[in-house]
């Protein structure tokens, strides 16, 4: 799986995290899935490949937000979000990809789950030093 510096500075974000209490918990299902759509933000050089169509970085996790938002009473964890909201379209049942720029190409859902478990491995960490 690729990873960018994006994947990095979000485990930081979320690590220093005001919201989160001092004895570092486990950041909660709604921060995971920001940061999950924070980190596609990030993603410059990437593709988002949605029915066909391609889209920018910003663009796509504009559309994840607001597909969340549309959905929020579905999606009670950050899994959920990737399998309900960011796999594919719920229109058309075509699973939404990601180009990089070497011109790899990865399921958006695969490619979320891996970033997700690296936040949830990382948070992990800075409980358990």
């Amino acid at each position: 799986m690729r990873f960018d510096v994006a994947v990095v500075g979000l485990v930081f974000v979320l690590a220093a995290s005001p919201v989160l209490p001092a004895e570092n918990p486990s950041p909660t299902e709604k921060e995971k899935i920001q940061a999950l759509i924070e980190h596609v933000k990030g993603m410059q050089d990437t593709k988002f490949i949605r029915n066909g169509k391609e889209y920018d970085a910003k663009s796509a996790a504009r559309f994840l937000r607001y597909k969340w938002d549309d959905l929020d009473a579905q999606v009670k964890t950050a899994t959920d979000f990737i399998d309900k909201i960011a796999s594919y379209s719920a229109t058309t049942g075509q699973i939404y990809m990601i180009r990089f720029k070497d011109g790899t190409q990865l399921k958006s859902g695969d490619y979320l789950r891996e970033v997700l478990k690296k936040l949830d491995q990382s948070a992990a960490e800075k409980r358990n030093p």
